[in-house]
């Protein structure tokens, strides 16, 4: 497979490339600040030098949870304001960016970063069974079913209501 010329890499393939690299680096922490996923692009020099478009990107282009304007990636999640984490399966966004983009395509990044797709699977499937990773909502589906586990929903229902005036 050739490699990819670095004129041709997407500035959104660059951010997600900047933000996963400093999840491999860093497992402890859980999110990074904008400031610090650019510094990482810059260090890495993914694309010869910086684009102007790698901030822009890492603010909103690439940002699940927030409005398209215009670009609609799912690259990327704010946590907080500021701070970006690598969007994962399961993780609230925008209606607007409904089937697009989450990560890189094997054959428009460079070939020595293929590696970080195969471990963001991993990392994805890890931190989503995670307690971190579950919505604490849906983690209380069926909790109360043995309350009228031997009882119907509604007798269950005039049961607690008797003696109500």
């Amino acid at each position: 497979m050739p490699t990819l010329s670095r004129t041709r890499l997407r500035v959104a393939d660059e951010v997600w490339i900047a933000t996963a690299l400093l999840h491999r680096e860093n497992p402890e922490q859980l999110d990074f600040s904008v400031e610090e996923i650019v510094e990482r692009a810059v260090k890495e020099q993914i694309a010869a030098s910086i684009r102007p478009g790698v901030y822009v990107h890492a603010v909103q282009h690439c940002v699940a949870n927030r409005p398209p304007n215009p670009a609609r990636y799912r690259m990327l999640y704010e946590t907080t304001p500021g701070r970006r984490r690598l969007f994962r399966r399961g993780d609230s966004y925008h209606s607007a960016r409904e089937g697009s983009k989450m990560t890189p395509k094997p054959e428009e990044i460079p070939n020595a970063y293929s590696y970080l797709l195969a471990w963001y699977r991993e990392w994805s499937s890890v931190v989503a069974t995670a307690s971190s990773g579950i919505d604490p909502l849906l983690s209380l589906a069926g909790s109360g079913k043995s309350l009228w586990a031997d009882e119907g929903a509604d007798e269950y229902v005039r049961r607690l209501r008797e003696g109500w005036e």
